[in-house]
């Protein structure tokens, strides 16, 4: 089902997607920031559910219910608003709307009333679906992989006020590849970039957003339908991926400290190596709920059909810098003939974590890089299994 979110602050755009679209893994979302791009969207992706704002830069938020509803008396339609007088209630009710959210709201608010307009207009019971159908289907809408942060948590943070700064919240998340790369990706976005070069660490993107609006992003991702791998067999997948990504992570930090460059880049680009194969994963468990025959060869056929499939469609919606994503490219396989020193570096750290210390690509990785004697100083870098 497509929907339609009508709003011209970026940050809360991107913030009312992130919420929307981890309600289902059926929902697309498309985004208009005026009444004449909502109006031409209206017509080419025929929404099932409309979120608007009340003020747009080229008129009226119930303006533009009120033509939509000339036509289509049906459609749920949820509006936002920092207008909470009774008129204004009056006015938008006279147009049969769903949800009527007054700023400042929660996220958690939001995300409830959300989620109880969609559990009726989306489809439930069996899964007519094959699962390479749905991963072909869920592959053109916003991709949602799990975070391992808790909502009590965040909403612990978000009950210390102004004593959380950019650096500590960045200290507490630089393992969470998803709230990493989502913080990235709005950061990112044009109206961001002042100094012309992309923000390329967690810590400079919530120093860019502020803390607020970086738990307020962070807590509408911990607040999806699933948060955690229930089947067994998905559950030790996510598990097998996470180490792998942790420890390239490690080794990729332990390089680029020999090499006096700073670590944090390298752990990032390490910490999303597996993001493909969790975005997989998380389109099973959804399928997993509907259907009761997902066999482990089934798994493995989809991460290898679709792990590469996701993991690029990702890299493009989340916004990472180009440099970012070559050394995410680079931990699986590095472009011929490249001299690279990054993404030499990133090749390097990830066959440190598959156990083979005599690996000749290993060996001559290392040895371009300077390193042919070196030894981290805390040990070998750990394997998946180790961790």
């Amino acid at each position: 089902m497509n929907v339609l979110i009508v709003e011209d602050d970026e940050l809360m755009a991107d913030l009312l997607k992130t919420v929307v679209s981890g309600l289902h893994p059926t929902l697309r979302v498309a985004l208009a920031s005026t009444v004449q791009e909502a109006k031409a969207l209206w017509h080419t992706k025929v929404p099932g559910l409309l979120v608007v704002d009340w003020s747009l830069p080229d008129g009226s938020g119930l303006n533009l219910i009120r033509d939509i509803r000339l036509t289509d008396k049906h459609l749920p339609i949820v509006m936002i608003t920092g207008r909470a007088d009774r008129d204004s209630i009056l006015k938008a009710a006279h147009y049969g709307i769903r949800g009527y959210i007054s700023k400042p709201f929660s996220v958690e608010q939001l995300h409830s009333r959300l989620f109880s307009i969609l559990e009726s207009l989306l489809p439930d019971g069996t899964n007519p679906e094959t699962l390479a159908e749905r991963l072909a289907t869920s592959l053109e809408s916003s991709i949602q992989v799990p975070t391992r942060m808790d909502v009590t948590e965040i909403l612990t943070l978000m009950g210390t006020g102004n004593e959380l700064s950019a650096a500590q919240l960045a200290d507490r998340w630089k393992r969470d590849a998803p709230i990493c790369a989502r913080l990235l990706e709005v950061a990112n976005r044009s109206s961001f970039r002042r100094s012309g070069e992309p923000v390329a660490s967690v810590m400079a993107a919530i120093s860019v957003m502020g803390v607020p609006m970086a738990l307020s992003q962070a807590l509408a991702l911990a607040l999806r339908v699933s948060t955690s791998f229930k089947p067994r067999s998905l559950r030790q997948k996510a598990e097998y991926y996470q180490a792998q990504a942790d420890a390239v992570g490690l080794s990729a930090c332990r390089i680029a400290t020999a090499l006096g460059k700073s670590p944090l880049p390298f752990q990032t680009a390490g910490l999303l190596s597996r993001i493909g194969e969790f975005a997989v994963l998380q389109v099973m468990e959804e399928y997993s709920r509907q259907s009761d025959d997902l066999t482990d060869a089934d798994i493995d056929q989809g991460l290898a059909d679709w792990a590469q499939q996701y993991g690029n469609k990702l890299k493009v919606q989340w916004r990472l810098p180009l440099e970012t994503r070559q050394m995410i490219g680079a931990v699986h396989a590095l472009p011929r003939e490249t001299v690279n020193q990054n993404l030499l570096m990133m090749r390097a750290a990830a066959l440190m974590t598959e156990g083979e210390p005599d690996s000749p690509e290993r060996a001559k990785l290392l040895r371009l890089l300077g390193l042919e004697n070196w030894q981290p100083s805390n040990g070998e870098a750990l394997t998946p299994k180790e961790i």
